[in-house]
């Protein structure tokens, strides 16, 4: 098996509540790092469209 090389996003405070991102060539895998046993495993274009989505305010809800 091999071990995951992960990384925290650049947005990460101090603290464990952090996405953290690993790949292993073929697939791409998300975490939390306060719960890192749950891990979330897709591909790298969809973690690529998830990540552009995010970027222009697709999940941006307006408070009301």
């Amino acid at each position: 098996m091999t071990t995951l090389a992960w990384q925290k996003s650049t947005y990460c405070g101090e603290g464990n509540s952090c996405v953290e991102i690993a790949t292993d060539g073929g697939n791409a895998y998300l975490r939390e790092s306060e719960d890192p046993v749950v891990t979330v495993a897709t591909s790298p274009e969809r973690v690529g469209a998830l990540l552009t989505a995010v970027k222009y305010g697709r999940f941006d809800r307006t408070l009301r």
